[in-house]
């Protein structure tokens, strides 16, 4: 293994530091920026401390302490912005020779025609909606015969009402009375059952 002449070090250092990654790039903007948020909290914090010379006892030395601090995180924050629009102009620099992406044509698919895709989609969705009107159409015969049944039952309610009142007033047929309130005691119990099974 054979070391390569001490000239090629400083031109690869300084190759690779002109091709600095643009994701690189990208950290450097995001903690670049999480920087100037917190000097700029250090310097409303320094500020909110200061007290105003409002004739309260004047500390110069405090002063020029805060003072001094607030220069410096000013100063810092200048320097921070003017890295920031260094990492930004490198970023666009990058990036200018390249054509935005849609997200879209990033994301592998199984099957890389669309048109096969979209008529896919759009059978299912023909096939779905056709069902879910079969579906709408089945239950509102349903609800018709349930109202059709449920007027039969109240007919022959009433006409075995009126047969066994008719019964009842004659006085003759008390037994047959006694199976046709019966009958309809469990035609009730019936209608109960079935209407609370379709409501």
């Amino acid at each position: 293994m054979t070391t390569p002449p001490l000239g090629q070090f400083p031109a690869q250092q300084a190759q690779a530091a002109r091709d600095v990654n643009t994701a690189s790039l990208c950290r450097i903007g995001q903690e670049t920026v999480q920087d100037i948020v917190l000097r700029t909290m250090e310097i409303f914090q320094l500020l909110r401390n200061m007290q105003l010379p409002n004739g309260v006892t004047y500390h110069p030395n405090t002063h020029q302490d805060r003072l001094g601090k607030l220069q410096e995180h000013l100063r810092m924050l200048s320097v921070l912005f003017r890295k920031l629009r260094l990492v930004y102009d490198k970023c666009n620099e990058n990036c200018a020779g390249l054509e935005p992406i849609p997200p879209e044509q990033l994301i592998p698919y199984v099957e890389d025609d669309s048109s096969k895709l979209d008529e896919r989609v759009a059978s299912q969705m023909r096939s779905a909606s056709e069902e879910r009107r079969e579906v709408l159409e089945v239950n509102k015969k349903l609800k018709q015969k349930n109202q059709q049944l449920k007027q039969i039952m109240d007919q022959l309610r009433n006409l075995i009402w009126e047969i066994n009142s008719m019964l009842a007033e004659k006085g003759g047929w008390t037994g047959g009375c006694k199976v046709i309130m019966l009958e309809k005691k469990k035609a009730q119990i019936k209608k109960k059952q079935f209407s609370d099974a379709f409501e």
